[in-house]
């Protein structure tokens, strides 16, 4: 074959979209994979981005799959899948290891036993829970910060602070469970913030120290970088469909009505418009103190130059870039994709989707395992590079 096919699914809260892309293996090609096929259905059976009804979820995934698979003119048997739910948490732990060789030299089997050893201390407080990514953040030898990687260099004790992403258990089965009742094997799972990140963010933006900020239908997911790394995951139970619902009260007219006004269309209602941008700024306002509190937490606030970065449906919300801005006292801008001439997808809503394919794309001869992040020997900013100039 001279190239390969990949099969991204985001199965999010408002909606199951699935992307599929075509990779071509030649060596000399470093573009990035190109879609062929889009589809996308109304998600149903789930709240907060966790299964409540695995029939529902099964039908929309389906659905999507379909429209997916006559547009690209393949059958799809495997995929990569994305988890997006409130149950999305992080955690940092520290492990060390005293390096093995007699000449003190650390090799990569120091490095493998010291981020097991990170691992081993969180597991036992983590019950229910599933570590899906592991990400090292900083290596220190001896007591001193090492900048790059330790491999090669001396020292006896080496240390690692490594950022755990972590997901219930059984919402990770659910999910996998119902991908796979439609006849797909799930290659792999990934978070949608950092699925959506790598394809949304520049690497001048993750290097300089960012804020991705996905505004979902009932879940804000976030993911902060720093020199390139990802330092934080969190999701917020609060979304799009709460600023919705909040117009719909506030000025007495229908849902249908109250989403057109969210996304600043027009409407035949003669709407108050003092009222209206008290409404969305008291609800964005929620969503931003939220972010806000994280980021003072991280001892991050205020200081992300590349700012905060808007995406997900409700990032159309009118006067969300502003209000984003003197709330968080950061630059702030609206996420735009342009995945190429030759798609339909327009709108950084794909970035998930997308970002799963390329996952897949990064080593299309080896089945991962759940946790990609997880192996040391090719992280996500080994395999992420090889699609950015």
């Amino acid at each position: 074959m001279s190239e390969h096919i990949i099969t991204g699914i985001d199965v999010g809260t408002f909606q199951v979209k699935v992307a599929i892309v075509r990779v071509p293996k030649t060596k000399g090609d470093r573009g990035l994979p190109q879609i062929i096929g889009t589809g996308f259905a109304e998600s149903r059976g789930l709240r907060n981005g966790y299964i409540i009804s695995e029939t529902d979820v099964v039908r929309s995934i389906r659905s999507a799959v379909a429209e997916a698979e006559k547009a690209a003119g393949v059958e799809v048997k495997r995929a990569y899948v994305s988890i997006g739910s409130i149950g999305l948490d992080e955690v940092v732990s520290t492990g060390e290891v005293i390096t093995s060789r007699a000449d003190s030299e650390i090799t990569s089997i120091d490095i493998e036993k010291a981020q097991q050893d990170s691992e081993d201390r969180i597991i036992d407080h983590i019950p229910n829970r599933k570590i899906i990514h592991a990400i090292p953040l900083r290596y220190r030898i001896d007591g001193e910060l090492v900048l790059g990687k330790p491999q090669g260099m001396r020292g006896t004790k080496l240390e690692v602070d490594t950022l755990f992403i972590t997901t219930f258990e059984q919402h990770l089965n659910d999910l996998i469970g119902a991908v796979e009742r439609t006849g797909i094997y799930v290659e792999d799972v990934m978070a949608s913030p950092l699925a959506a990140s790598f394809v949304i963010l520049s690497k001048a933006q993750r290097r300089a120290g960012c804020i991705l900020a996905n505004i979902g239908a009932e879940t804000v997911s976030t993911v902060v970088f720093e020199d390139m790394t990802p330092v934080s995951l969190k999701v917020f139970p609060i979304g799009a469909n709460d600023i919705t619902n909040d117009i719909a009260l506030g000025l007495r007219i229908p849902l249908e009505e109250a989403e057109k006004i969210k996304r600043g269309g027009m409407t035949a209602t003669t709407i108050p418009k003092k009222k209206l941008e008290e409404i969305i700024n008291a609800r964005l306002g929620d969503i931003f103190e939220l972010v806000g509190l994280h980021l003072k937490k991280l001892k991050k606030d205020g200081l992300l130059p590349a700012g905060i970065i808007l995406t997900g449906g409700g990032a159309t919300t009118i006067g969300i870039q502003e209000l984003a801005r003197n709330t968080l006292n950061l630059p702030a801008r609206i996420a735009t994709l342009e995945f190429g001439k030759n798609t339909k997808v327009r709108d950084a809503s794909w970035a998930v989707a997308y970002g799963l394919c390329m996952l897949g794309a990064s080593d299309g001869e080896e089945t991962t395992a759940i946790g990609v992040v997880k192996q040391t020997k090719r992280t996500i900013l080994d395999w992420l590079s090889q699609f950015l100039p």
